[in-house]
Formats: structure tokens, C-alpha cells, sequence
């Protein structure tokens, strides 16, 4: 299985993406092709629903990193998704990426569909300071809702609370249940 993930977090050494690269870490182990972007560690502009990509030019015209996620795409079967929430909703630099995510929607269109019917696997991740893992479950619910509409097969949405009184590393049994499941990618 090839599995893509990608962090929206301004911090590269932050919760979030360490919650994704240790879900990726033990899928990678487990013998599956894995792939990791930071949106710390690259540049990726906003959409400019210029519609290129849906025209004809079956491209995304802007020229900057997410053309390499983009390329690992291509092969994936599976997506990690995760985000801080910021202001109870995903970063915007999450929300850049998932935009940008257009040109890989509808099978009828896009080059990223290997086979019609077949839709990506995603795991959602979220970090947020709040300790009330409910607090933004309206906001998760139509997160994950939003990546269904765009084809997405949302395997599972995991909320990391109360990371403002402890880091995601040092919550007991978080790093244990993460590589849980990242084993059970197939």
C-alpha cells in the first residue's frame, strides 16, 4: 500500500506531525510505501479556482510544491490528514492543502483514480488544545464529510485533546494506539 501523509501545522516538530509520522512509521514498518509532507518544510499557494484542472489542462497551473504531493498522489492509496485546530477549525495552511486537493476529486475527471468506484482511504488527524475531545465535533463531523463529498473513504477521525497542558509524545498509550494504526493500513 502506498500511504501519503501530510501535516497542516505551521510547526514541523509539533503534535500534529508527530501523530502522522508515527502512524506512518509503523505502517512503513509494516511494509507499506509511505510518503510525508510538513507544510512547514514546503510551498504551497492557495487555489486560484482557475478551473484547469477540471478543463481540459487536467493540471493544477500554479507552479510550487504541491505538485511533488500531487506525484505521490498518484500512486496512493491512502492519505493521513492532520491538523491543529486553530480558532475551532483545521490551519489554514491545512485548509491551503485540502483546496488544493481539487484537481485530485471526481473520478470523471482526474488522473488520480486508478479505477472507477475505487476511492482513497484517509485518516484524519486533529491536535487541539481543549481537553474536551467533543468540543469541535460539529466542525470534525463536516470536515469529514467534506473529504467524503470530494471521493475520500474516511477511515477513521482521531482528536488529540488537551495538548496545551501536555505534549501528544507524552500521552500515555497515544504513541501505542497511533502505531496501531498504522499497522492496520492494508
Amino acid at each position: 500500500m502506498n500511504i501519503v501523509g501530510f501535516s497542516g501545522s505551521p510547526h514541523k516538530s509539533g503534535n500534529t506531525s508527530w501523530a502522522v509520522e508515527t502512524i506512518l512509521d509503523a505502517a512503513r514498518q509494516d511494509g507499506n510505501q509511505v510518503a510525508m509532507f510538513n507544510y512547514a518544510d514546503i510551498n504551497i499557494e492557495p487555489c486560484r479556482a482557475c478551473f484547469n484542472c477540471k478543463s481540459g489542462g487536467g493540471d493544477c497551473i500554479i507552479k510550487d510544491d504541491m505538485h511533488s504531493v500531487y506525484t505521490e498522489l498518484k500512486d496512493a492509496d491512502a492519505l493521513v490528514f492532520g491538523s491543529p485546530i486553530y480558532m475551532g477549525q483545521m490551519t489554514a495552511q491545512a485548509k491551503i492543502f485540502m483546496d488544493r486537493l481539487f484537481p485530485t476529486s471526481s473520478p470523471k475527471f482526474s488522473p488520480y483514480y486508478k479505477e472507477q468506484g475505487k476511492k482513497m482511504k484517509l485518516i484524519l488527524v486533529f491536535t487541539q488544545g481543549n481537553p474536551d475531545k467533543s468540543k469541535f465535533e460539529t466542525y470534525l463531523d463536516y470536515t469529514r464529510h467534506m473529504f467524503e463529498i470530494l471521493e475520500y473513504e474516511v477511515c477513521d477521525v482521531i482528536v488529540i485533546a488537551g495538548t496545551r497542558s501536555i505534549s501528544a509524545e507524552k500521552m500515555e498509550g497515544l504513541e501505542d494506539d497511533l502505531r496501531e494504526l498504522g499497522r492496520g493500513m492494508k
